[in-house]
């Protein structure tokens, strides 16, 4: 035995995608084991899933799932932070996470839940608030970009304080690593600060005096950033990102649209006057993005696509370009009817997601408890 996990550790040792743990064997003697590092991500359940949802996140969750132990949840609580309509957001949540598993998240690697059910995520949030200063919530872009466009009358304290509430999501599963695009490493940095606080807080010989074990209460996250070309942009305009917000869905590409709404979609988006098709010309945005989003859809490598779309017009480009789209989101959309016709299934693979999700939020949320010195229950 001794060994055997000596080889293991050996072998493991030089990867990210590990963590040790404590093993005990005949109860004295200790040995460290390395298990998988652990991932959480999630997708608001507003509005409907595009191509920028799923090229940018969803499909790379699919790859992350056989390396880490992953959880991937829909982030409910976060889409009451803007109004919108109660009765539309049960359907949109379980929309969202039948189209979670018809993309290939396999719920026997993956933990997949809804985030309101598992009450850690409040819970934790309301303790993390205590320790977070204003300040830090102030300074936060998106909070300033939206308050400004809804109003201060249309804007619930929730805007502000649920970078707090995704501090909550990432914390309460120790995580490793968290997958962030560019516009969300201030919200992680914020995590980031916050678990070092707390831990500077409460952890340690303070948390070891009040019956804990001492040492951090919480993991530092990691970023894990995407593939390069994963940012998908707005078919009107190749200088924003594509957005379930955005007034026009004519700027998107959603993820169960027909395959004449994608064909009418790719063949109204913006062009450019230039003679034919290349990546990286910083004249044409929404030349690189098309590209981009053929690349990935197609699996091809850059230098292939562009060597195949170098002499393409646009008229013929577009239609190269719907024809891999359909051919790419058709299997997906079989796969999500199957899904949303068997209630059943899609319920045990939620209910299921949350009682594994719960087992690790607990015991995270009841040693915060523990740390602050609140009467054990």
């Amino acid at each position: 035995m001794n060994t055997f996990i000596k080889k293991l550790c050996s072998c493991w040792a030089s990867t990210k995608i590990w963590r040790n743990v404590l093993l005990v064997v005949d109860g004295t003697k200790r040995h460290y084991l390395n298990l998988k590092k652990r991932i959480v991500s999630g997708v608001q359940p507003t509005g409907l899933i595009h191509l920028g949802n799923y090229l940018g996140a969803i499909k790379n969750w699919i790859r992350l799932q056989d390396t880490y132990e992953t959880f991937f949840f829909i982030v409910d609580l976060h889409a009451i932070t803007l109004p919108y309509d109660a009765q539309q957001l049960p359907r949109s949540t379980r929309d969202t996470a039948a189209i979670y598993l018809a993309c290939g998240v396999d719920p026997s690697k993956a933990s997949v839940f809804v985030q309101s059910h598992v009450r850690a995520h409040v819970e934790l949030m309301w303790l993390l608030s205590s320790a977070t200063p204003i300040g830090w919530l102030n300074r936060m872009i998106q909070f300033k970009e939206k308050s400004r466009k809804a109003g201060d009358e249309n804007v619930g304290v929730a805007l502000l304080t649920y970078p707090v509430l995704m501090a909550a999501d990432i914390l309460l599963y120790q995580s490793d690593f968290v997958p962030v695009g560019e516009d969300q490493k201030q919200h992680l940095e914020l995590t980031r600060e916050l678990a070092e606080r707390v831990n500077y807080l409460y952890g340690g010989r303070k948390w070891k005096k009040l019956g804990g074990r001492g040492g951090s209460i919480f993991k530092v996250p990691e970023p894990l950033i995407p593939p390069a070309g994963a940012r998908i942009m707005s078919l009107t305009d190749g200088l924003s990102k594509m957005s379930k917000s955005a007034p026009s869905d004519q700027s998107r590409i959603n993820l169960l649209d027909s395959k004449d709404v994608i064909a009418n979609k790719i063949k109204r988006c913006k062009t450019d006057s230039f003679p034919g098709m290349e990546f990286d010309n910083p004249e044409r945005p929404e030349c690189n993005n098309l590209l981009s989003i053929y690349q990935l859809v197609t699996g091809k490598t850059k230098q292939e696509v562009a060597e195949e779309c170098r002499d393409m017009n646009w008229g013929t480009f577009k239609l190269v370009l719907t024809d891999a789209l359909v051919d790419h989101l058709h299997p997906i959309q079989v796969r999500y009817e199957e899904i949303v016709s068997d209630a059943s299934y899609l319920d045990g693979v939620l209910a299921e997601g949350a009682r594994k999700a719960a087992d690790v939020a607990d015991v995270t949320v009841n040693n915060v408890y523990q740390a602050m010195g609140f009467l054990r229950r």
